[in-house]
């Protein structure tokens, strides 16, 4: 009989959420009457605007015409939508390298086309991740057979990087590896903090000097208020020579069910003997790839025209507002906390406690879940997650339960 996959066997990180699932199971099964609140929900809440629905419809509607059926799509994705988000996130942006549509590759999301990335660049290759940072970087590394064993507290292979209050929540690149994939998402999941333009140009000569090259993970970038925080890695000079960008309309314009993102692989990435990156990511997307849907891809049209940039605009607006509300209580209880100006994510501290039982406090008095910050890294423990993903209603809800709360 065939033996299991060493690497799946080697897989821990996917503890977090079913444990979370069962947490709040065994607690709904002691307190049935509980009516429960999430703030720990990484998904989107809001129904998809009118606008951008109306794109998704036409879209579908003419996969029903003889003129507007189009079969399999270009696996990079359809023309004008590349067009339209090099010239929307890109081209538009102050002092952006310009972007060009062969440069940007149309996926089914962030999280798949992370995947796909290692399996690009294989197994080899050292890995550094921020610390804490969204679990699916180790998990696939870990996947891949890039992580090494599981130590206790981590995986071996890969280089952890602290991003901690001490640190400014930015961590030490002289611990980078030498020619490996460096992990970076600004703005951070699940800290919500974000990088300065400083910062990410001591990160990109930093990634240059140590022959690496950065995924920079820019899903949450539409929730940037600030006109001083880049919102893309190509706005800092010499990213294209050292960085893929990948990004997302999950979070944007609550598109998490329906699946559409896209990355950016400049055709000035090289490898050390001088082939093209974006040629093999061509190929890694041809073979193992068949292309977004291609109503998604007409959703997609629709968010970037000016309507639908507006509505875009409008939404993460109110998941910001949402986040506001969370913090200012959390503040108000005396909670160091970091994220929610621009980030749908609030990184709340609890000195001297384990992030499970802050998380058993909470649901307990308040009736509302979190997320551990434990489950993002060895850095995250003493921490929670909470997301402003949700109806204004049940976060208004949720903040005055929270007021419970005496730590």
């Amino acid at each position: 009989m065939l033996a299991r996959n060493r690497a799946l066997a080697n897989l821990k990180a996917g503890y977090l959420f079913p444990e979370i699932a069962k947490r709040r199971r065994d607690f709904l099964s002691k307190h049935p009457e509980a009516k429960i609140i999430s703030l720990g929900i990484g998904n989107t809440t809001e129904p998809i605007t009118p606008h951008i629905d109306a794109g998704l419809v036409e879209g579908a509607r003419r996969l029903a015409t003889k003129e507007g059926y189009t079969g399999y799509g270009d696996e990079q994705g359809m023309t004008a939508l590349r067009e339209k988000i090099a010239e929307v996130f890109y081209n538009s942006l102050k002092d952006c390298r310009q972007i060009s549509a062969d440069e940007v590759f149309i996926s089914d999301g962030a999280k798949c086309d992370i995947g796909r990335l290692q399996l690009l660049f294989g197994a080899s290759v050292p890995v550094a991740v921020q610390d804490p940072s969204y679990p699916v970087y180790v998990d696939g590394s870990v996947l891949i057979g890039a992580a090494g064993p599981w130590n206790g507290t981590g995986y071996e292979k890969i280089q952890y990087l602290p991003c901690t209050a001490e640190n400014n929540y930015f961590p030490d690149l002289n611990r980078l590896p030498r020619n490996g994939l460096v992990y970076f998402c600004s703005p951070n999941n699940p800290t919500g903090a974000v990088a300065t333009k400083d910062q990410l140009t001591a990160l990109v000569q930093a990634v240059k000097k140590s022959g690496s090259i950065l995924i920079f993970d820019a899903a949450y970038a539409e929730y940037i208020r600030s006109p001083d925080l880049p919102k893309s890695i190509f706005q800092i000079p010499g990213a294209d020579t050292c960085a893929i960008e990948v990004n997302s309309f999950s979070k944007p314009i609550g598109f998490t069910g329906v699946r559409l993102g896209w990355t950016v692989v400049p055709k000035t990435l090289v490898y050390e003997g001088g082939e093209s990156v974006n040629a093999d990511w061509n190929r890694i997307c041809t073979t193992v790839f068949n292309g977004a849907s291609n109503i998604a891809q007409y959703g997609g049209l629709a968010a970037l025209d000016s309507e639908g940039l507006k509505e875009m605009r409008q939404l993460t607006d109110y998941y910001l507002e949402n986040a506001r509300l969370i913090r200012h209580t959390l503040q108000n209880l005396g909670i160091t906390c970091v994220g929610g100006d621009n980030a749908p994510y609030i990184w709340a501290h609890f000195p001297g406690k384990t992030s499970w039982d802050v998380f058993e406090t909470i649901l307990e008095t308040c009736w509302v879940v979190t997320t551990p910050g434990s489950g993002f890294g060895p850095a995250g423990e003493s921490f929670i997650r909470f997301s402003a993903f949700g109806h204004r209603e049940d976060i208004a809800e949720a903040c005055k339960r929270l007021e419970r709360l005496a730590f």
